[in-house]
């Protein structure tokens, strides 16, 4: 069955607009309330990003699920991530969290976690969608849900992101910067590195509702960039919104994408005999990736973009390691989603065991040129099933004669068809995607 609300990373779109309006959320909670009442007892753990529209959605929320007879545990402002997390350790039913993660203020979404921290299965989400369909109603007055809020809920994904390095290790001697993005690590990711023994300069942790995302964090590294520069730091670590995603920046001010992070990740486990299997990838992994780990005899598989299908693939393959360019990493051997704090560590992990500096770790990753160009479209039209289109990219991809590769895909969560063109040389590689975007745009008017 198709769904009609969940796409590949919960509900998300604009606030205000249906279905992300208060009245929706009443009913989603109560609709998800009464599906996880039919496991039994249910504990249901809300948290969310810095966005001002967060406390109206967490109000609504909490109104339709103890009207279930769930009870609710508040986090408030926490990591993506850390809800995860902490959903296994309270042994709750379910986490929720209110977040559009990289997307700017007037944009919020909802995410859910199993009871085992991981994404919700098919079957519950369609349970869900079934119920919101149904008439709301409210159980008997002594089965109402009860309230309350976790006081150390940050203390305690400290310490389990600590947790992830071996005890004793100190990060002391070395300088970075942290660009929070005015989101949801503002408080724990400084706290973490600076426990561990790191000189940290704090950038963009002073959220006041609409500057989440805000020319700030990984979607805008502009001033970590320079930042780095201007502190002699020695590296930069970028978070997104809601602290699953990570870019990071070396001594020059060069950012270090997702794609060179997971390999720097990768290459440590391996090197010490710990990576489980292969590395997954998404369509939009950097060719540069693939045959980086293939001279290491590491195997590597593509997923479908998007981090449900990279844990997806991993938990079919009992692999460990995995993400996407984007920077959306996963770390299996330490957490049950992308982590963003989880995953900087275990870069920094690997650049202490070998001695190196970020910008000589990742060189021996040679990127080919790779270029993205979002399309915005509307209405009902799908622009990749127009004739042309198709046509193009298969002209395209002929004339770089298996030398590159053409990828189209809409987006999952915005109104966007990304046109991705990738090959040995970067004006060709900018020509075909300039070409096929114009094309894009013109069917899609």
């Amino acid at each position: 069955m198709s769904k009609k609300y969940f796409g590949t990373d919960g509900i998300r779109g604009r606030v205000g607009e249906y279905p992300i309006t208060p009245d929706f959320m009443l009913k989603l909670g109560w609709a998800a309330g009464m599906a996880f009442r039919k496991m039994g007892a249910c504990k249901v753990l809300v948290g969310k990003d810095t966005r001002i529209s967060g406390y109206m959605f967490e109000s609504a929320l909490e109104a339709g699920l103890t009207s279930a007879g769930a009870d609710v545990m508040l986090l408030g402002p926490m990591p993506t991530p850390a809800i995860a997390y902490l959903t296994r350790t309270f042994q709750a039913q379910a986490g929720i969290v209110i977040s559009a993660s990289h997307n700017p203020h007037d944009d919020n979404g909802i995410k859910f976690f199993s009871g085992q921290g991981t994404k919700l299965p098919d079957d519950i989400e369609l349970m869900i969608e079934e119920l919101l369909d149904a008439p709301m109603t409210v159980v008997e007055s002594s089965k109402i849900g009860k309230v309350s809020r976790i006081n150390d809920a940050s203390g305690r994904y400290i310490e389990f992101c600590k947790g992830s390095v071996p005890t004793g290790t100190s990060f002391s001697g070395l300088k970075i910067v942290v660009d929070c993005a005015h989101g949801a690590t503002y408080k724990v990711a400084p706290s973490v590195f600076r426990e561990l023994g790191a000189d940290v300069v704090v950038l963009s942790a002073q959220p006041n509702g609409l500057n989440i995302n805000h020319n700030c964090g990984s979607t805008h590294t502009e001033a970590l960039q320079a930042a780095v520069l201007a502190e002699q730091a020695d590296l930069g670590i970028a978070f997104d919104g809601d602290g699953d995603r990570v870019l990071m920046v070396d001594h020059t001010g060069t950012v270090v994408d997702g794609d060179e992070l997971l390999f720097i990740i990768a290459r440590d486990l391996h090197g010490r005999g710990k990576l489980q299997g292969g590395v997954v990838g998404t369509l939009m992994s950097n060719l540069g990736l693939e045959l980086a780990l293939a001279d290491l005899d590491i195997p590597f598989v593509r997923a479908n973009v998007g981090d449900r299908y990279v844990i997806s693939e991993l938990l079919e393959r009992n692999w460990v390691i995995g993400g996407e360019n984007s920077g959306h990493i996963v770390c299996f051997d330490h957490t049950t989603t992308g982590d963003a704090i989880i995953a900087a560590l275990q870069v920094l992990m690997a650049l202490k065991a070998r001695n190196e500096g970020l910008a000589q770790s990742r060189q021996a990753l040679r990127k080919c040129p790779q270029v993205l160009i979002n399309v915005r479209f509307g209405g009902g039209v799908n622009p990749l099933e127009h004739a042309q289109v198709k046509q193009a990219s298969e002209r395209v991809t002929a004339a770089m004669a298996g030398r590159g590769r053409v990828l189209l895909r809409k987006s999952g969560t915005e109104p966007l068809v990304r046109v991705m063109v990738e090959g040995e040389d970067e004006a060709q590689v900018r020509g075909y995607a300039e070409e096929l975007a114009k094309l894009v745009t013109e069917v899609s008017a």
